[in-house]
């Protein structure tokens, strides 16, 4: 069993963000540089990165790409994980029209 890299309490992680934070609900496809192509759910979203669940393993500092459907793949980094648990950052923050258009498909 791997040990569990701790999330900060709310009130940490909020004085830390850079960006608002959204909760959506959708499927995604992650892949890594070994181009291993797996089904992930989104759970939230900002600017300068995700939450998302998955049963697949990822290590903190992996580089992925996040493809949303009608999307071109988003770079980003494994940032934490907490068993099926992960967060990313993304390499390069989205656009805020980008950002509104993912937020609103995720709401539907």
């Amino acid at each position: 069993m791997e040990p569990a890299i701790p999330i900060p309490d709310s009130t940490e992680a909020d004085e830390h963000r850079h960006a608002l934070r959204r909760a959506v609900k959708m499927k995604a496809h992650l892949r890594d540089r070994g181009n291993t192509r797996f089904e992930i759910d989104v759970v939230d979203l900002s600017v300068t990165g995700f939450r998302a669940q998955t049963s697949f393993t990822l290590w903190p500092g992996t580089t992925v790409w996040l493809t949303l459907p009608g999307l071109a793949a988003l770079e980003a980094v494994v940032a934490w994980r907490d068993k099926f648990r992960y967060g990313c950052a993304f390499s390069k923050p989205l656009h805020p029209a980008v950002f509104d258009h993912i937020v609103a498909l995720g709401e539907r």
